[in-house]
Order: structure tokens, then C-alpha cells, then sequence
């Protein structure tokens, strides 16, 4: 009974990272209409993670170490400030959509990280690298991001960090439960606003009603919820089927993004995507080998 509730557990869990995060793209787009991006992305985070953090602590979750702090900082510096801060500046320029679509190659780049702790890349997810990339090239080329070399490597970066502190935040001293998905999220909002600063970025004078909102949505279910959700993956399921919620994600933020925002899609973009996720589902379907246990450090 156990495993068949952890099993509803993971789908609940997938189904908040394919579709709540699907959707917070256009959020996004409309929260830097008035909050500058690492302004955002601070609030973002800092509210969500004080907030998780007060509710689990009244439950009675003991206080994280320096260490776990240390840790928490860590992959608080590389999901939300380096992943999520970084795409949000990017999508000052270019659509939810195509942002979105960019950030499909995270599981390839947990693939290639993951062998940093021990996995071994097959041939079939080297196969699923390499037509990945394809796609990337072809939405360098031919989509949105045509020329436009510095938003499709900002993207990249963002992808890449994000999928760094995933694989590695499982081998770094961290919070037990949802508390080490709050320290990760205050650590970062407040790291975040470090940058805001660093960046001459300042708190808007005035926010539309479309910011409020969208901000209150990346809080609540975009953060509180799904980034909770998605670190209780990354602690139950392999990195790479945590990071699924990518191959579902650019369709989800294509749907809204056309729907609410009338956000134009090239036919290129949508073979590049094709193509993307050819080559996830070729890293995600992969035959896995054992990754020997690694020691907290």
C-alpha cells in the first residue's frame, strides 16, 4: 500500500512541475511588465520560502545547521537566481514561449552532470545529447532567438545551472523534508535580491494589477507548492524523470502562452521543439545504470 501511495504521490507531485510550471512563463512575463526581473525573482522566493519555512517550523521541523544553510545557499544560488533569474531577465526580450522551449535541453544537462556522481551516459542518452543540441541549433537559426546569440546562450546557462543544483543539491548536506525546499527558496530570494542590487535593479514605484497577480501565482502554487513538489522528486525519483516536467512544460507555456498572450509561433520553433524533445525523451527512456551512494558532504 505504501509504494502504491508513494507512486499517486509522484504523479501528483509531476503533474504540479509539468502544468503549474508550464504556466508560470507567461506569469513571468507579466510580473517584469513592473518588477524588474532579480527584483521578482527575490520577492518570488523569499516570500515563498519565509512563509514554508514559518508553517513547517509551528509544525515542528527542527531548525536547519549552518551546514544545511550552507547547502540550502548553494542550490538556492544556482536554481532560483542562476536558473529562474536568468531566464527572467532573458524574457525581457524574447516570448514565454521560446524561454520555455530553450529550457526543454535540463534534462540533458542533468545527463552530463549526472556523471560528475557516478552515471554512466549510454548510448542512447548520448544519442538523445546529440539531437537535442539539433534542436537547440535549430531554434538558434531559424526561430525567435535567431541571432540573437547572447538570449540563446543566457538560456542555455539557465538550464544548465538549474540542472547542476538539482544533481548536486542530492549530495550536499540539506534540511530534511519540505523544510530543505524552504531554505533553498529564502536562500535564493535573498541572493536574488543581492544581484538586484549588484544589477542597479530598485523596487517599482508602481505595479500593475497584472504583476500583483502573476507574482501572487509564482508565490503560491508556482513556488510554495510545485518547487516543494519538485524537490520531493529529485529525493524519491531519478534526476532526469524529476526533470521531465521540461518535456511537457514548452507545450504547456505554447498553449498559454497563445491563448492569453497572442504570443506567435514559428513553424521553425515548433520543429525545434519537435526535435528537443526527440532527444529528452531518448535521455528519459534510457536504461539506467546504479549510481553508487554518495557521502553528504
Amino acid at each position: 500500500m505504501a509504494q502504491k501511495n508513494q507512486w499517486w504521490l509522484v504523479i501528483i507531485a509531476l503533474a504540479c512541475t509539468y502544468f503549474i510550471w508550464g504556466s508560470t512563463y507567461l506569469a513571468i512575463k507579466y510580473a517584469i511588465e513592473s518588477f524588474p526581473p532579480f527584483i521578482m525573482v527575490g520577492v518570488r522566493f523569499t516570500v515563498a520560502g519565509s512563509l514554508l519555512y514559518v508553517i513547517l517550523r509551528s509544525m515542528g521541523h527542527a531548525a536547519p545547521t549552518f551546514k544545511q544553510w550552507r547547502g540550502a545557499a548553494l542550490v538556492g544560488l544556482l536554481l532560483p537566481v542562476l536558473g529562474n533569474g536568468t531566464v527572467s531577465n532573458v524574457q525581457l526580450h524574447v516570448s514565454s514561449s521560446v524561454a520555455a522551449l530553450a529550457i526543454a535541453t535540463a534534462p540533458i544537462w542533468m545527463a552530463v552532470f549526472s556523471s560528475m556522481w557516478g552515471h554512466k551516459i549510454s548510448r542512447r542518452e548520448w544519442l538523445g545529447i546529440a539531437i537535442g543540441l539539433v534542436g537547440i541549433v535549430l531554434l538558434n537559426t531559424r526561430g525567435s532567438l535567431q541571432g540573437d546569440w547572447l538570449s540563446a546562450g543566457l538560456l542555455m546557462f539557465a538550464a544548465a545551472s538549474w540542472s547542476l543544483g538539482s544533481v548536486w543539491g542530492k549530495h550536499l548536506a540539506m534540511p530534511s523534508g519540505l523544510m530543505g525546499a524552504a531554505c533553498q527558496m529564502l536562500c535564493g530570494g535573498l541572493i536574488s535580491l543581492l544581484f538586484a542590487a549588484a544589477f542597479s535593479q530598485h523596487f517599482p514605484s508602481q505595479v500593475s494589477a497584472h504583476s500583483w497577480t502573476a507574482i501572487g501565482f509564482l508565490i503560491v502554487p508556482g513556488s510554495m507548492i510545485t518547487f516543494s513538489a519538485y524537490y520531493w522528486l529529485l529525493h524519491h525519483v531519478r534526476p532526469l524523470v524529476a526533470s521531465s516536467n521540461t518535456f511537457v512544460n514548452p507545450v504547456v507555456a505554447f498553449a498559454v502562452g497563445g491563448w492569453f498572450a497572442d504570443e506567435r509561433i514559428h513553424v521553425m520553433e515548433y520543429l525545434a521543439l519537435a526535435v528537443i524533445l526527440v532527444g529528452v525523451f531518448l535521455v528519459l527512456t534510457a536504461t539506467t545504470e546504479a549510481v553508487p551512494d554518495e557521502q553528504i558532504v
